[in-house]
């Protein structure tokens, strides 16, 4: 996905330019979505609902964060929520690689776990993740809430999430960064909501 970059864009100086600037159009474009995604997350919580998270590679990696912000703690000490990661379970992931296909372990998860009302929270910086776009379908099948993250050039996958996000970037790295500045954001605000400060 990454497009040949030149030597001045792999600088330090570069680097961080290009982060910044990533960061400055989410900034701007993008406030409300936020809002409205942490709404969601809270009207499950609420409920008793769960937040579900999938990604491969270093979104796998963001998905056991993200789950553990919410299950832990983010700014403030206070109850657990309920949040995880579909990609920890190394037993489950491989048996059914195995004996299924790597397209399903995720969507097999999801049928084991999910309830109507539950969030699947999907991070694919290509947009063409078969196990995260799969994992979507079986979502919806369910009634639960799809929230889709990806990359300037992945927005095909907004037809299976009701509430996507295409980071406004070609390089992964940067589509890496969004993608854990706005989940970091997401959980702030559910957090602010659940907990008020009084």
């Amino acid at each position: 996905m990454n497009k040949r970059l030149s030597k001045g864009a792999l600088d330090a100086r570069g680097m961080l330019l290009a982060s910044s600037h990533v960061a400055a159009r989410l900034a701007e474009e993008s406030a409300e979505w936020v809002e409205e995604v942490a709404r969601v997350l809270v009207k499950s919580l609420r409920k008793g609902g769960a937040v579900y998270y999938c990604g491969n590679g270093g979104s796998a990696a963001d998905s056991q964060h993200m789950a553990a912000e919410l299950c832990g703690r983010f700014y403030q000490d206070r109850r657990p929520l309920n949040a995880s990661s579909l990609t920890v379970n190394t037993s489950a992931l491989t048996a059914l690689a195995n004996d299924y296909d790597y397209s399903e372990v995720f969507s097999r998860q999801v049928r084991a776990y999910g309830r109507r009302g539950d969030v699947l929270v999907g991070l694919s910086t290509s947009g063409g993740s078969k196990n995260v776009v799969e994992a979507f379908k079986e979502a919806r099948r369910k009634g639960m809430v799809t929230v889709g993250l990806t990359g300037a050039k992945g927005r095909a996958m907004g037809r299976y999430c009701d509430h996507f996000l295409a980071i406004p970037s070609t390089d992964v790295a940067r589509i890496q960064e969004g993608h854990t500045l706005i989940n970091h954001a997401v959980c702030a605000r559910a957090e602010a909501i659940l907990f008020p400060v009084r």
